[in-house]
């Protein structure tokens, strides 16, 4: 186990350095370089396991890892902050808010997968509504801002800044929620499309994904404009309606209109919904996502002779086919720490900042930059938190499947889907090529011709019992986004921002702010060239929980109390947007 690094004013010291006076005293120059020499040697060797062991007390943790920003609040707008502050914190805007979110609840926009274009499928329909209540709701928004409406249901709010050589903010949510499961309606505590208020939290399909961020955003304007504020700095909203079925129809055009107006690279930064912030070790952590991982949807196709089920062959084709899925899950691609990625930043600022992590794991990810020894002892602790390993690594999970369309024929076709979230440092090819790979042998086991993708793996022989056929299932896939940079002003912005906000809505002990990414794909997926700041984050309060506790299922709901933090991040934003010089 590599000794625990502290950080004293005489340098870098080992903690199971034999002090001469106290485990926090002083020490004589020689012992401090010969200890410095044996640390050093035992991080990047074999040798670690002879190094000293003995581990007194706490570290002094080394705080030049995951160095964090100031909190950041107006100055020039600092009297409308401090009003604001206090209209926030009063019951009359309480009520006005749940109605705001309630409200947008209680309207059903739901988007499924596959849908005809817009104008083709009425179920596209259901978004006319919602815009009625949003034009009720925040009127002082939809007569002070321009609204351009993309694709019949894609909104754009433009408010324009008094001085167009300043790059604007984009903000961005999404006005579709996932499908209410028929079947799980009765275990609803409240109706899904109810936004029911019981005192403390509301209820509903999309009060946590992602109506909460789209009406917090709205919320946020329709107030600043009942204050007076008008803005230097322009503001840009961007409001999709098909996110929860990856964008096609809403955010794919939004993109489109907004670079062909504004241009590539023509937005200071740009946040969307994504990362929370919650308690971890002992510390309270806001994680916005700086990056996403990758996604394909490989469909798996299995072909071969049909005929009557009395005289069947050694496999169906529907148990060649659960052979091959049963395979896959077998052979799971192999999560790998790495330095540089989101995951490993986010590992880092653990060791530096988190009062209660283990301290093995303190001490292997101390040494971890330089020894890849430590790191993937750190790694083995890291990866027995099962989210944390599927954020690092490329996963895959079968959940589509079909074959089969009577009891006494044998199917001549069946197929699976498998979904795939690629790792921050892979990518579409490696993803594919390990699919590929993986079920070549049975291939060759099951005589079945072989081709991925477009081109054949093996020998489509007339001699092969069947067919096997690996392709993209409803479109191309995406590669892994491009990292947003750390030591630009944008992520000192808005890491600023959120210290700020949570000093002024909790105060207490700071909130740390920590590099992360997003397990699934958000709607940025088509801005990467707007801007190269883009952070998924939406300031959600969860506690000791995850946000994934209960988005996409039964009984999703949100604190009231979050959610006006919520408006009072967004509010800090953009007045510290608006002063901002170095944007």
């Amino acid at each position: 186990m590599a000794p625990t690094i502290v950080v004293e004013k005489d340098g870098l010291l080992p903690s199971s350095m034999p002090y001469t006076s106290s485990p926090r005293g002083g020490m004589s120059s020689l012992r401090a370089t010969v200890y410095i020499a044996i640390t050093l040697v035992c991080a990047s060797t074999a040798l670690w396991s002879l190094c000293p062991q003995h581990y007194w007390g706490e570290p002094v943790v080394a705080t030049n890892l995951c160095a964090q920003a100031s909190a950041v609040n107006p100055v020039k707008h600092a009297e409308l902050w401090s009003s604001l502050d206090g209209i926030y914190a009063t019951e009359t805007f309480a009520s006005r808010a749940i109605e705001w979110l309630g409200g947008a609840i209680r309207v059903p926009t739901e988007s499924f997968d596959n849908m005809a274009p817009v104008g083709e499928d009425p179920r596209w329909e259901a978004f006319g509504p919602f815009h009625d209540y949003l034009l009720k709701a925040f009127p002082q928004v939809h007569a002070t801002l321009a609204l351009t409406k993309v694709n019949t249901y894609g909104l754009v709010f433009e408010w324009k800044g008094s001085d167009e050589s300043l790059k604007p903010l984009l903000l961005m949510g999404h006005q579709d929620v996932v499908p209410v499961n028929p079947d799980t309606v009765s275990e609803w505590t409240h109706p899904p499309f109810s936004g029911h208020f019981d005192g403390k939290l509301l209820w509903g399909r999309g009060s946590s994904d992602d109506k909460n961020g789209l009406v917090g955003i709205l919320s946020t304007v329709e107030t600043l404009i009942e204050s007076g504020f008008k803005p230097t700095r322009g503001i840009v909203l961007s409001f999709g309606f098909d996110e929860e079925a990856s964008g096609p129809q809403g955010a794919a055009h939004l993109a489109e209109y907004l670079q062909e107006k504004y241009g590539k690279n023509a937005f200071a930064l740009l946040v969307d919904e994504g990362g929370d912030y919650m308690i971890e070790h002992g510390k309270v952590f806001a994680t916005p996502g700086i990056a996403e991982k990758g996604y394909i949807d490989v469909r798996i196709d299995v072909e071969s002779p049909g005929g009557h089920s009395s005289v069947p062959p050694s496999h169906t084709t529907i148990g060649l086919l659960s052979a091959l899925l049963v395979h896959i899950e077998s052979n799971p691609y192999t999560p790998k720490l790495n330095r540089g990625t989101p995951m490993y930043m986010k590992s880092q600022c653990l060791a530096a900042h988190a009062p209660k992590l283990p301290s093995d794991l303190r001490k292997a990810l101390l040494a971890a930059e330089k020894s890849d020894t430590a790191l993937r002892a750190a790694e083995k602790i890291l990866f027995e938190d099962r989210m944390f390993k599927a954020l690092v690594g490329t996963t895959q999970a079968i959940d589509l499947i079909s074959g089969g369309v009577k009891t006494n024929a044998l199917p001549e076709s069946a197929w699976a889907i498998v979904n795939h979230r690629i790792a921050t440092d892979s990518s579409l090819t490696e993803t594919k090529e390990h699919d590929i790979h993986t079920l070549k042998t049975l291939a060759a086991k099951f005589n079945l011709s072989y081709s991925a993708f477009g081109e054949d793996i093996t020998d489509s022989s007339s001699h092969a019992y069947g067919k096997l056929t690996l392709s993209d299932a409803f479109h191309a896939g995406l590669q892994p986004a491009p990292i947003t940079p750390l030591d630009a002003a944008a992520y000192q912005l808005v890491s600023g921002t959120i210290k700020a906000t949570y000093d002024a809505h909790r105060g207490g002990d700071e909130v740390i702010v920590s590099p992360g990414i997003m397990s699934g794909n958000t709607d940025t997926r088509y801005y990467w060239d707007l801007t190269p700041h883009i952070f998924r984050y939406n300031h959600h309060y969860t506690g000791n929980d995850s946000l994934f506790k209960d988005i996409h299922t039964v009984n999703e709901y949100i604190e009231v109390d979050a959610y006006i933090e919520m408006i009072k991040f967004f509010t800090l934003l953009i007045l510290n947007a608006d002063e901002s010089t170095d944007l």
